[in-house]
């Protein structure tokens, strides 16, 4: 990264342009069941409607069902209450759609097809907004404002509203309801799955580091991950639990992860060292549903977490320079509130401008070109500037032309056999399992599925000529990418700077804080001094992954950024040490 001074903008446009790792493709523990509780979700209120004759109002169903998307790596006590609110606001985007559609009827076009247009725009900024705050991940504000604008462009007339969110409002319960019937048979999935992912990053850090790689990306991931097992478990690290069972097992876990993770183990007589390959394999032991109770590896579970002590693992000034896409996969884990410095509120701002003017000039333009189905150009808008930065803006733009090129062939075969509106349905919530399935592993392979789903959808509520349906779809969805990306590259985020500075004063602060509780006299530093110092040294990492995305990165010295992150592991060391003294 360029730091130092201002650099000219059009040097740093190739930087943030770059779709390097957009097709990567991602390991994710669970997606299967997940993608299956979303489709059943679907087909439970859809079908029956659709059997009964009414194919159109089985689309309101199908949106509301989308709230089952949200929440997927929560524990089940908090999962229930975002996806309360979650189906309290998709539930509110189809009733305000249904209701604007039908005082404005934007399919006769003139003024109340602008007001359309202008509502979307500010529902995409809110949504984005919203979502970022909530620190919701996935599709996110994506899909709230798909069920809006899908239902503000409908004829409806206002004796439809209420029926119309009333079904949304069912399909919302109901996906509520399938979300958290897994807690009877395994309470603690989400917890397991948690933990899973923190040893699959461990091994990942570890790999590196007897490799002699550089290790500072794959430090920040270990972190993270391990931080969210904790906040997954509702404890603190070290946890130091004497509980036993299923929670004891997860907590010794990812004390283990988390002492292992600031320190390398010095090996001795009585001490066999934890290897990658067998971190990988608890955590497939973890991740199989067919073990009620966890099994865990002999060596793991006679290994207290004091026995991880040793020395930090290096972090080298070249860490610092890393950049990719794992900032925002990281954010999204993030799931507790502590995770917000001083400029955090200001830097959502700008993404959120970005959402609301990329979308408003895509519909504007859809509808000044006659598009039909312009809402699409503002969804393809929204969908590639629902992103971190610049660099990840254009992944999504890679991955939003590709998936759309291929989804667009796929409907093309389904809408070419003309089929009645039950196999219709079938296959839409066909397309939503593989959709929930795929997108978690790779954004673009999402798209793949999502741009059947929503012609089909589209055709299942206003029935068109196909050619014209693809045609309308095909175009909107590249203007809407190329309005995205060029938003993307005019509304400059700042703020990404002082995010940055702000992170950097904040990790000095709780760096300065843990030395001054090791020094003094009143034994163990408390427990919340380590994860306040760890969030810190995070939050660092993932302002500065922000900010060098941006035309404008922070004029900040890596050598700076990198001895504050080395400092805070080296601090986070001594305090575990500490503890077991």
């Amino acid at each position: 990264m360029i730091r130092g001074g201002r650099p000219r903008p059009l040097s740093g446009v190739g930087r943030v342009l770059s779709p390097r790792g957009a097709l990567a493709v991602h390991q994710v523990d669970g997606a299967f069941l997940f993608a299956l509780r979303a489709a059943l979700a679907m087909a439970l209120v859809a079908l029956p409607i659709v059997l009964a004759g009414r194919p159109d109002l089985a689309v309101y169903a199908m949106l509301g069902s989308f709230t089952t998307t949200f929440g997927r790596n929560l524990p089940y006590p908090r999962r229930a209450r975002v996806l309360a609110l979650v189906g309290v606001a998709m539930t509110a985007c189809v009733g305000c759609g249904a209701a604007l559609a039908a005082l404005a009827q934007p399919r006769a076009g003139g003024a109340g097809a602008v007001a359309v247009v202008l509502a979307t725009a500010l529902v995409a900024g809110l949504a984005k907004f919203a979502c970022d705050a909530a620190r919701l991940g996935g599709l996110g504000a994506v899909l709230l404002l798909f069920s809006f604008a899908v239902a503000a462009n409908s004829s409806t007339a206002l004796a439809d509203v209420l029926p119309r969110t009333g079904l949304a409002a069912a399909a919302s319960a109901v996906a509520w309801g399938l979300a958290l019937v897994g807690r009877l048979v395994h309470p603690d999935r989400p917890q397991r799955l948690a933990v899973a992912a923190a040893l699959r990053a461990l091994a990942e850090l570890l790999d590196a580091v007897g490799a002699g790689k550089a290790t500072g990306r794959k430090r920040h991931r270990a972190t993270v991950a391990v931080l969210n097992a904790y906040h997954s478990l509702g404890l603190t690290p070290p946890a130091d639990v004497r509980c036993t069972g299923q929670e004891g097992a997860c907590a010794r876990l990812t004390d283990m992860s988390w002492s292992l993770l600031i320190g390398s183990a010095r090996p001795s007589p009585d001490d066999v060292p934890v290897t990658p390959e067998r971190l990988r394999q608890q955590a497939l032991l973890l991740a199989d549903r067919r073990h009620r109770v966890i099994p865990l590896l002999p060596e793991l579970a006679s290994r207290p977490a004091a026995a991880a002590r040793g020395r930090a693992l290096p972090v080298t000034g070249q860490a610092a320079a890393e950049a990719g896409t794992d900032v925002q996969r990281a954010s999204e884990l993030m799931l507790g509130p502590r995770h917000r410095g001083p400029g955090h509120i200001s830097a959502r701002v700008v993404p959120a401008l970005r959402m609301t003017l990329g979308t408003g000039v895509a519909g504007g333009l859809a509808l000044l070109l006659g598009l039909g189905h312009g809402y699409w150009a503002a969804i393809s808008a929204a969908a590639v500037l629902h992103s971190v930065n610049i660099r990840t803006t254009a992944q999504r733009a890679a991955q939003r032309t590709l998936g759309t090129v291929v989804g667009l062939l796929i409907a093309l075969g389904v809408l070419a056999a003309h089929p009645d509106p039950t196999t219709l349905a079938l296959v839409i919530v066909l397309l939503e399992f593989l959709l929930e399935y795929a997108v978690v592993r790779n954004y673009g392979l999402g798209v793949v599925f999502v741009t059947p789903l929503a012609l089909l959808l589209s055709d299942m509520a206003v029935p068109v000529p196909v050619g014209e349906l693809v045609h309308d779809r095909g175009l909107a969805s590249f203007l809407g990418i190329a309005v995205g990306l060029i938003c993307a590259l005019l509304v400059v985020d700042d703020h990404a700077a002082v995010r940055v500075e702000s992170a950097l004063a904040a990790c000095t602060r709780a760096s300065e804080h843990a030395e001054r509780a090791l020094a003094g006299p009143c034994g163990p530093p408390p427990p919340d001094i380590q994860v306040r110092l760890a969030e810190a040294v995070v939050e660092l990492r993932e302002a500065d992954d922000a900010a060098a995305g941006e035309l404008w990165p922070a004029g900040i010295d890596p050598a700076e950024l990198a001895a504050a992150e080395q400092r805070g592991y080296r601090l986070l060391e001594r305090l575990l040490h500490h503890r077991w003294e």
